[in-house]
């Protein structure tokens, strides 16, 4: 395994939530949602990131708030171009006017398809990458979290993020068996919104609903004793509303998303082979993403499959971090293409 020569290279996490950029000796330098304000009149982009995210709910007629990733994959090539282009300007901008372009190691779902995955790749050289290499998300949240990727053992990583969640077993710098469901974060919210509309007539948005995951969300076991006011609009008066809702609903409200996380934990287990299962009994599952933030996740998959759960540290950075982490090995990747990013069975 070759070690690039100095270069402030960047890792992307390029993700449907947020979008993390780490720079080769100086870690995550940007941080932001991956959202976009697009003029539809003139095509301009208004504003990106946490700028455009205050903008949703409360633009005028011309103005589009757009996330351009859905379900991990580049949903508005365009938009997602010129999104990318603007992080990378971003992280780029103290660098010297001499320097070379960037190489870019980006994350890809495990699931993604070779078309969706060559978008990724022509979308991070379009913003400014002079070679982009893709790294599938549970290896690059393995890395992150710390996992010995590169040694004969077996280690098992969910990572949960906004479109995706990923589950890995992974072994001598591979993923072995792999599932990869478009159900995570997005969908939690929207079924919190869909809960409240049918039950209250209460229409909310996307940014309240996450607020009311965040504050009370729980994966079933929940005190119903736990309550939240929340704002929005009567669909049957058309009018601003105040209505009260439990912990207990909110977990009810949740638990098909949950389910699927957890059928996905258990389908990957039963293809992993039996030295690599007894390696994970040992040494236990890893939950990272956004997602592994949900109170009580990680002691549901535990009963459920009888093995120990741990959330790592920065849940939110784990796929950022072992994709900068990574490109220590760029060189692996540039002589192996698609290296860690499908499964080998």
């Amino acid at each position: 395994m070759g070690i690039f020569s100095f270069s402030q290279d960047f890792g992307i996490d390029l993700g449907t939530a947020n979008t993390l950029v780490y720079v080769k000796g100086k870690g995550i330098v940007v941080r932001e949602p991956s959202v976009v304000a697009r003029n539809t009149e003139t095509g301009q982009i208004e504003a990106v990131g946490s700028a455009a995210k205050n903008m949703i709910g409360r633009t005028p007629g011309n103005i589009s708030v757009i996330r351009p990733m859905k379900d991990g994959v580049i949903a508005d090539y365009d938009t997602t171009a010129a999104m990318m282009k603007y992080y990378i300007k971003k992280a780029m901008k103290n660098r010297s006017m001499f320097a070379k372009k960037p190489n870019v190691m980006i994350c890809v779902p495990s699931g993604i398809t070779m078309v969706e995955e060559r978008a990724v790749i022509d979308a991070t050289k379009q913003a400014g990458a002079r070679d982009a290499f893709p790294i599938s998300e549970p290896f690059a949240a393995a890395i992150g979290a710390g996992l010995p990727v590169w040694e004969p053992t077996g280690s098992m990583i969910v990572d949960i993020g906004g479109g995706t969640a990923e589950v890995a077993v992974i072994s001598l710098g591979g993923i072995v068996t792999s599932q990869s469901i478009r159900i995570a974060g997005d969908n939690m919210d929207e079924s919190i919104i869909s809960h409240i509309r049918k039950k209250y007539s209460l229409l909310i948005g996307e940014r309240s609903a996450e607020s009311i995951k965040m504050d009370i969300g729980m994966a079933r076991k929940a005190d119903p004793d736990v309550e939240m006011d929340i704002r929005g609009r009567d669909l049957l008066t058309g009018l601003p509303k105040t209505v009260t809702v439990t912990a207990e609903e909110i977990s009810f409200a949740l638990d098909d998303t949950v389910d699927a996380i957890v059928d996905a934990v258990k389908v990957t287990l039963e293809r992993t082979p039996p030295e690599l299962a007894a390696d994970v009994m040992d040494r236990g599952i890893v939950l990272s993403g956004g997602g592994a933030l949900l109170k009580n996740l990680d002691q549901v998959i535990s009963d459920e499959t009888k093995i120990p759960v741990f959330v790592t540290e920065e849940p939110l950075e784990s796929v950022a971090i072992g994709t900068g982490k990574s490109l220590d090995y760029i060189q692996q990747f540039r002589s192996s293409p698609n290296v860690s990013s499908r499964p080998l069975n």
